[in-house]
C-alpha cells in the first residue's frame, strides 16, 4: 500500500524489531521486587517460670566403674493442677556423687537434659538415645542381671524408670498366653537341665544371681541374661524374645 507524503521530508529514523521489542518493554508497567523466603518459626508452646517448689524423685546408682554411688534427683513441674488435665512433667535433673572424676560431663549432661526437659514436646527419645550409649571399657550387669553398657545408659534407664511412674510411658503389658509360654518353656528347660546332670553325681543344678539357669546369654530384646537354647532356637525366658520368631 502506497502512502503519499504531502510535507517536506526534515529527519528520518531506521527502526529495528529489536528497537520496537525494547520500546514495549519500557512501556510495560514494573513489577515490584518479590521478597525473600522466610522460615517458618513454630513455638511449641509459651515458657514456663521455675516454681519454687516442685515435686521430683532420687534413685541410687551403684556401678562397679564407679568407687561411690551416683545420686539421681528429677524435679517434675505439675501442669494443669487441679483439673481433669493434671499431668506431671520432668522439670530439671540433678546427679550427685561423692567421685569428682566425672564432675565436668555429669554437669554438662544434667544441663543439656533439664533444657531439653523445659523444652516441652516429645522428650521421650532421650531415653533411648542415652540407652545406645557405650563404654569403650566394657559395660556391666546390675542387679537382676540386666546388662549395662555405660554409666549414661544407666542414668537413662532411671530417667525411663521415673517417665513410667508419672505415665509419660507407657508399657505394653504381657498378655496371659505369653506368661504362660515363657513358664513353660522355663520349666521344660529346667527340667531337661536337671535330667542331664542327675546323669553326674557331683554335679548340681543351681541358679544364677538374677534367677535364671546357669548358662544364659544375654537377650538383644530386655538386656537380662535370660537367653537359652531350646529346641535349637534361642528363647528369652524374661521376655519370651524368639529368634526363630
Amino acid at each position: 500500500m502506497a502512502i503519499k507524503i504531502e510535507k517536506k521530508i526534515k529527519g528520518y529514523n531506521v527502526v529495528k524489531p529489536e528497537d520496537k521489542a525494547a520500546l514495549a518493554a519500557a512501556a510495560a508497567p514494573v513489577a515490584a521486587p518479590k521478597e525473600a523466603p522466610k522460615a517458618e518459626v513454630i513455638q511449641m508452646h509459651e515458657s514456663l517460670e521455675r516454681p519454687d517448689t516442685l515435686v521430683g524423685s532420687t534413685y541410687k546408682i551403684k556401678s562397679p566403674l564407679f568407687e561411690h554411688a551416683l545420686y539421681v534427683t528429677v524435679n517434675d513441674i505439675v501442669l494443669n493442677a487441679g483439673t481433669l488435665h493434671e499431668q506431671r512433667r520432668p522439670f530439671e535433673i540433678f546427679i550427685n556423687s561423692k567421685n569428682m572424676d566425672h564432675f565436668q560431663w555429669i554437669v554438662a549432661l544434667t544441663r543439656i537434659i533439664s533444657a531439653v526437659f523445659r523444652k516441652g514436646g516429645d522428650i521421650t527419645f532421650l531415653v533411648e538415645e542415652m540407652k545406645a550409649v557405650f563404654d569403650p571399657r566394657g559395660g556391666y550387669f546390675k542387679a537382676g542381671g540386666i546388662y549395662m553398657p555405660s554409666i549414661v545408659a544407666e542414668i537413662g534407664a532411671v530417667i525411663e524408670q521415673h517417665m513410667k511412674m508419672i505415665g509419660l510411658i507407657h508399657d505394653p503389658e504381657m498378655d496371659d498366653s505369653t506368661r504362660k509360654l515363657i513358664a513353660e518353656k522355663r520349666a521344660a528347660y529346667e527340667a531337661a537341665a536337671n535330667g542331664k546332670k542327675a546323669d553326674v553325681a557331683t554335679e548340681t543344678h543351681t541358679e544364677t544371681a538374677s534367677g535364671f539357669p546357669p548358662g544364659a546369654t544375654l537377650c538383644a530384646k530386655c538386656n537380662t541374661q535370660a537367653l537359652v537354647l531350646m529346641d535349637g532356637c534361642q528363647t528369652c525366658l524374661n521376655c519370651g524374645y524368639s529368634k526363630c520368631g
